[in-house]
């Protein structure tokens, strides 16, 4: 997941990131000015362990240092029925007034060329009916919704009709949100400014219906620092601009940047905690914590013998101190 390729990054421009504004542009209103702040999960992995080891030392730190601060609830096959699970996440942030982050991550050939989040429904058809859920749990709360991290980063092992199908696979959930789900902004996951050059990347994500979303997400369980994602954004909105007429807002995850890349993406040691999530910074739309910090990346790293998304304490806390 969230895989680094070797050779050159495009050279990345300073440039407005809101040249122009696509004219099918998922036209919802502001949920940040409808909601008092983000919404903190209190059934977060962190959350759960805090309260399961109150006498651990280390429970305190994770608790005012992840557990407390907003991020992002994932779902896919392990949330059963998504529309009830959706719903009931959405409707807990708006009892709250507050705006809740969620991840759409079941994609039919999820992380294909990677492996270590590999997964996802059955078939495209599966697919299309558990986004449409996903969406009508939503229905007219007000929501911040990634959609589908891992899904534009890497092509490298798939046949052209394999991408095409991936491709009206978002295209298709794009169109479910915009018609289900009308106060939540989309983002496109866009990967981050290690993976592939921002001029294929531009490619990817237009062919995929960015046109139809409120923008595109990057770094989502990455380590790259904001002011390169940010000039990244930069580049793509350039290359959106010039060859389709429009450019996007972005958003930013960062969870686990505050030490920035060594140039591992799996479990890397020596990571930190970024900015707590908020809107705006370095031009993104909102800086956010989509990946949660302590979740493991796979059996890799300093998580090795873990599984994807499993909570680890001990790497929490050393993320919280940067060692």
């Amino acid at each position: 997941m969230r895989k680094l390729v070797r050779g050159a990054v495009a050279a990345c421009l300073a440039l407005p990131l809101f040249l122009a504004s696509a004219p099918s542009a998922q036209a919802a209103p502001d949920p940040l000015a409808a909601t008092s702040g983000f919404y903190a999960d209190p059934n977060s992995s962190p959350a759960a362990w805090v309260a399961a080891n109150p006498g651990d030392g280390r429970a305190s730190a994770i608790r005012d240092s992840i557990a407390n601060v907003p991020a992002a609830r994932w779902f896919g096959s392990w949330s059963g029925d998504i529309g009830s699970a959706t719903g009931s996440f959405t409707g807990a942030a708006a009892s709250a007034n507050k705006l809740p982050i969620l991840v759409a991550y079941n994609m039919y050939g999820r992380d294909a060329c990677g492996g270590q989040s590999s997964g996802g429904a059955a078939s495209p058809s599966e697919y299309a009916s558990w986004i449409g859920a996903f969406a009508s749990g939503i229905g007219s709360r007000p929501a911040v919704v990634i959609l589908e991290p891992d899904s534009l980063g890497d092509y490298s092992c798939m046949s052209q009709d394999k991408i095409n199908e991936r491709q009206n696979m978002l295209i298709n959930a794009l169109s479910q949100f915009k018609s289900k789900s009308p106060n939540a902004w989309v983002y496109l996951d866009a990967g981050n400014p290690g993976w592939i050059d921002a001029s294929t990347m531009a490619e990817h994500l237009n062919a995929a219906g960015l046109s139809n979303a409120r923008g595109f997400a990057l770094n989502v369980s990455n380590y790259f620092p904001t002011s390169q994602n940010a000039s990244y954004a930069g580049s793509v909105n350039q290359v959106l601009s010039q060859r389709h007429g429009y450019s996007k807002p972005f958003v930013v995850d960062t969870s686990r940047n505050g030490n920035g890349s060594n140039g591992e993406w799996c479990n890397p040691a020596g990571r930190k905690i970024g900015t707590p999530t908020q809107e705006g910074g370095d031009g993104a739309e909102m800086l956010l914590w989509i990946k949660t910090p302590g979740e493991s990346d796979g059996d890799c790293g300093v998580g090795s013998g873990s599984s994807a998304g499993q909570f680890l304490p001990e790497v929490a806390y050393k993320m919280i101190y940067g060692y």
